[in-house]
């Protein structure tokens, strides 16, 4: 039996970024959002249509988004999402920490 060998490369905090897709920070906050979306929804036990109820979604719409395609919705709108979940969105611009380097957009949940 022969042994395959898997070459292993070391990641950076953004996968999307490390596989070379086009706005790629976008994305990764866009999918930031949907799995807070995500947990608070299991965390409360919703039925997606449930969820959708609240997000002002069909179910549909919200098993598309979960299983990752959310390419169709702005952060604006995915944040929306999160006032439905009873969840207030602050936006904190601060000055840049690292010289020379260029701003960033995060998102962190708070918790609870």
């Amino acid at each position: 039996m022969k042994t395959e060998r898997i070459e292993v490369h070391e990641s950076g905090p953004n996968i999307f970024a490390d596989l070379g897709l086009p706005d790629a920070d976008n994305h990764f906050l866009k999918a930031q959002i949907v799995a807070e979306l995500y947990r608070l929804t299991n965390e409360r036990k919703l039925t997606q249509a449930r969820a959708g109820e609240l997000m002002g979604i069909s179910q549909p719409e919200v098993s598309r988004l979960f299983k990752g395609n959310f390419r169709e919705y702005s952060v604006d709108r995915l944040m929306t999402f999160l006032t439905g979940f009873d969840r207030d969105v602050e936006i904190i611009s601060r000055p840049r920490v690292a010289d020379g380097d260029r701003g960033q957009i995060s998102f962190r949940p708070a918790i609870a």
